[in-house]
């Protein structure tokens, strides 16, 4: 068990360590990306790294593993402490004396055997002990044990004993402590100064058959302090005897059968008749042995305090709802000679579990991250595009709205001066009774209505002809505004909409002021309201008014003045109502709406131009912000989300050995491995899992490759029998050939749908299975959409034209598609005649940006041929989607199964090839790896 258990505690301590520098690798990135990005005092993009994150990690990560070992009694701790270490240094004290107090024991490395007392702050004792009087091996009992003066005394009463070990359990900063007996009722207190300073491996040690309430209690206690860590609970036999089923030494009483006899005659109770309570944890490949116990009395107590399930059932609902993170449940030793063997895998279970989790955890903020950047580069992408095109909108939309309200106010004057008439004819009788009924103001009038002055007649003639106006007005401007309302309708909706989401950027100020555009766009609307009539809408009804007023005045004698009243009033607006001219006004109502409409069409105009100006100071940092996105921080966050899936997983199943190379590209090497976790074979060389995608079953990162420069990330990934590229090669039949076809398009659509870019879809890069069915592979360059940084990656001959111009989208996998397919259909790997001609990559890369593509063969049908075409298409939009490419396939592929293609004879295929095997050769050398 030792050499075990120590190598589980080293090994803790490193992988400790290289959690902590991942943690502090996340931290300093993090901040990076927090402390760029501003953009007007917001930020574009945020990582988070939670506090209860950091908390758990740090836990771990800072935190040596300790054995801390409790119990019912001292006797069962010093015998378990003694256990582990494989040695006697703890003295074998009196099972029955429940009276005495025992210190707290803390065992470390130390070069010597060597004892001392301490404060539980570090502070030394300066004290004589026992040890100090001779050599021992054994830590004296009186060192152990609180003596009567010292209760009293505080300070030495809680002193910790410190014991310094050369032992192997030791070396990198393990721990063991012993949890001090009749501890005085500070149980709480004593839990955590046990437990605090360390990643314990809890063990509780017990001797009777059942529990007493304050142990159930301490039990409790412990369980809750912990925070529910898994504990192990071992019977210990009583002194002299080593195992509790073995008959005891000579002399000694019989007290295993005894045991016996009271164990058979009392009624088991068995919870569903029998349940194991060994080691159980949520790896998948755990031990499934039926290690089935008989449910004991103190079993039961465990179970109604919740350290184990009632049953079977209960386990699994309890695993289940565990299953994101490693569960190592508790485990129940009743044989003593168990306890070695089984605490060294309880032990090495619980230390992966503080190592996993805590990975894990700090895994899931880099996926949160790393997440967040995709989405982020989807919404900065989305923002790059669809803000010109807004603007471009609301300029259109508000030329097309001002050229409509133009061309009504222009060309309705027929309309507007029939509407007119016919609104003076409707109100006629209402206005020469609203002039009847005028009070008028600042007058001065004699009591029988006579007006006293010139000036007076005056302004009784004006206020007439200004309420005659008025009502007007009202009358004409409503008739002709219910010949916009459609108009209206038509743009207030999706047009203001898009103004107010432009304008967003601008809503940081306090004030409720419109902004300028959305103002000038209502000035707009309401051109057609604010129609006036006045004295100068016509200017014959300001003459004939102004005639009228004379005639008056002459007819009138000096001597008398006229009479104001409704006779006279309705006079005056009727003959005001005639002299109106429909024409005349018709026409000042479409001035007054040209002018008003110039005036907000170019008030619109500027105001969405200073937009413009501000969206375009905002697009060029978010477009800085969306490169440094993309490959800065992005690849920094992969690196370390790397590394911790990678620590994840050679904690959990450590790293493969290395068989012999299988293949090899410009990238890599890919190498045989028997078995990796319950995976094999695997080729070692996240994507979810999907039928027509090679799995990736995990990672390793091996720090010690090349002596420890250049680490070496090892992808575990199922090995499959073959590539395309050698079946193709060796003769796959033209059926299975459409049939491969048809699973490397579901690859790709499947890759797609989750938003990513293969952007290397070659015939090496699609493996195949038994049963002759395709598989993707190799997805070193794929990335999620938005995350493409421009680079220009892929093998030459299957790369799209749009790829070196580092502007580019998922159509290059259809792009690429399509120069596999002519792979597939001609049923050979040669490069097509048309790229041999090329002397470089240089010369292929221009050749094909300016059309060049692989010819047309002889054994092409037209379908197959026009496919092809279709994908390899100059300007990407043009290019079939996925889907349409799968049912042309699936045409293809089915006449074919009813019409069987004649091959070319192999035979004469490489005679013709010989001819010319030179001159391939020669050419292939200039690309390498290029199908």
């Amino acid at each position: 068990m030792t050499t075990n258990l120590a190598s589980d505690l080293n090994r803790f301590c490193g992988h400790a360590q290289r959690l902590q520098q991942i943690l502090e690798e996340t931290k300093r990135c993090f901040d990076d990306i927090n402390n760029s990005g501003r953009f007007d005092g917001a930020h574009l993009i945020n990582a988070e790294l939670l506090q209860e994150e950091e908390a758990e990690i740090i836990s771990t990560a800072n935190k040596p593993p300790g054995i801390v070992v409790f119990g019912q009694n001292a006797y069962v701790k010093c015998r378990i402490t003694n256990e582990i270490f494989g040695r006697k240094i703890l003295p074998d004290l009196v099972v029955s004396d429940h009276d005495s107090s025992y210190r707290m024991v803390y065992f470390r490395h130390g070069d010597t055997l060597s004892i001392s007392l301490a404060l539980p702050d570090d502070y030394g004792l300066v004290d004589h002990l026992e040890a100090y009087n001779a050599p021992w091996n054994t830590v004296p009992q009186k060192d152990i044990e609180v003596q009567e003066d010292e209760k009293e005394d505080l300070a030495r009463g809680t002193a910790v004993l410190e014991v310094s070990i050369n032992h192997s359990l030791l070396h990198l900063g393990g721990q063991v402590i012993v949890s001090p007996s009749n501890h005085g009722g500070k149980l709480e207190e004593i839990i955590r100064k046990c437990t605090e300073n360390v990643s314990p491996i809890l063990v509780y040690a017990f001797q009777t058959e059942t529990l007493s309430a304050q142990e159930e209690q301490e039990l409790t206690a412990l369980k809750t302090i912990t925070h529910y860590q898994p504990m192990i609970f071992v019977r210990v036999p009583p002194p002299g005897v080593r195992n509790i089923d073995t008959d005891p030494p000579d002399g000694a009483p019989d007290l295993n059968k005894k045991r016996k006899e009271k164990e058979s005659n009392c009624e088991q109770e068995t919870f569903d008749g029998w349940f194991s309570p060994n080691l159980r944890t949520s790896n998948p490949q755990r031990d499934e042995k039926d290690m089935r116990v008989p449910a004991t009395p103190i079993f039961k107590q465990l179970c109604d305090l919740d350290f184990f399930a009632h049953s079977p059932g209960d386990q699994n609902l309890r695993n289940a709802i565990s299953a994101d993170y490693y569960v190592v449940d508790n485990q129940l030793i009743e044989n003593f000679e168990e306890f070695p063997q089984t605490f060294a895998s309880f032990a090495h279970q619980t230390l992966q579990r503080y190592l996993i989790n805590s990975a894990t955890v700090l895994n899931n903020s880099h996926v949160r991250c790393l997440n967040m950047f995709i989405l982020s580069a989807f919404d900065m992408a989305r923002e790059m595009l669809i803000t010109p095109k807004k603007l471009k909108f609301a300029q259109e939309k508000e030329e097309e709205l001002f050229v409509s309200l133009m061309q009504m106010a222009v060309s309705n004057l027929d309309y507007m001066k029939a509407s007119i008439t016919e609104t003076i004819e409707n109100i006629h009788d209402s206005l020469v009774q609203k002039a009847i009924d005028y009070e008028f103001l600042g007058v001065d009038l004699a009591e029988d209505g006579e007006i006293l002055t010139a000036k007076g007649l005056k302004i009784c003639t004006w206020q007439i002809k200004e309420l005659m106006l008025g009502a007007l007005n009202q009358a004409i401007a409503g008739k002709i505004v219910s010949t916009i309302i459609k108009l209206r309708d038509s743009y207030t909706g999706t047009l203001t909409r898009c103004l107010t989401s432009l304008e967003a950027i601008d809503q940081d100020s306090v004030d409720d002021t419109p902004s300028p555009t959305t103002e000038a766009l209502k000035q707009i609307l309401n051109a057609a309201y604010q129609v006036e009539i006045s004295g100068n809408s016509s200017s014959s009804l300001l003459r004939i008014l102004l005639e009228k007023m004379k005639q008056m005045m002459q007819s009138m004698p000096w001597s008398s003045t006229p009479k104001i009243d409704a006779e006279w009033k309705k006079r005056i607006a009727s003959q005001m109502i005639k002299s109106l001219s429909e024409a005349r006004l018709a026409k000042s109502i479409s001035t007054q709406i040209k002018d008003r409409l110039n005036r907000s069409h170019e008030s619109f105009t500027i105001a969405l131009r200073q937009l413009e100006q501000k969206h375009s100071g905002r697009l060029d940092k978010i477009e800085e912000e969306r490169l440094r996105l993309r490959k800065v921080h992005a690849p920094r966050v992969a690196k370390v989300a790397l590394e911790s899936t990678s620590l994840k997983d050679v904690i959990q199943y450590g790293t493969p050995k290395l068989g012999k190379e299988i293949g090899r590209g410009m990238y890599g090497v890919v190498y045989a491995c028997d078995k990796w976790s319950s995976y094999g074979p695997c080729a070692i060389k996240n994507i979810p899992e999907h039928d027509r995608i090679v799995a990736l079953r995990g990672s390793v990162i091996d720090y010690t490759y090349g002596g420890g420069a250049s680490p070496a990330v090892l992808l575990i990934m199922d090995r499959l029998q073959r590539d395309l590229y050698l079946a193709i090669k060796q003769g796959l039949e033209w059926n299975s050939r459409l049939q491969v076809a048809h699973d490397v398009v579901d690859g790709i659509r499947f890759l797609h749908s989750q938003g990513l870019v293969h952007r290397d879809i070659k015939l090496k890069n699609v493996l195949l299975d038994k049963e002759h069915r395709g598989k993707i592979t190799d997805l070193g360059f794929c990335k999620p959409e938005a995350m493409i940084s421009g680079s220009i990656v892929g093998t030459p001959i299957h790369m799209a034209p749009e790829l070196f111009t580092g502007r580019y989208d998922n159509s290059v996998d259809v792009y690429a598609f399509g120069i596999l397919f002519w792979y597939v259909c001609s049923g050979h790997i040669k490069l097509p005649s048309a790229f041999e001609q090329c002397a470089n990559k240089d010369h292929l890369w221009q050749s094909v940006k300016k059309g060049l593509r692989p010819e047309k063969l002889p054994i092409f049908d037209d379908n197959c041929w026009e496919l092809m075409q279709n994908c390899w298409e100059e300007s990407p939009p043009k290019r079939p989607l996925l889907g349409e490419v799968e049912q042309v396939l699936r045409k293809i592929h089915d006449h074919y199964k009813s019409n069987p293609r004649p091959e070319p004879s192999r035979n004469q295929d490489a005679k013709s090839t010989s001819k010319n095997i030179g001159k391939i050769r020669g050419r292939q050398k200039m690309y390498t790896n290029a199908t």
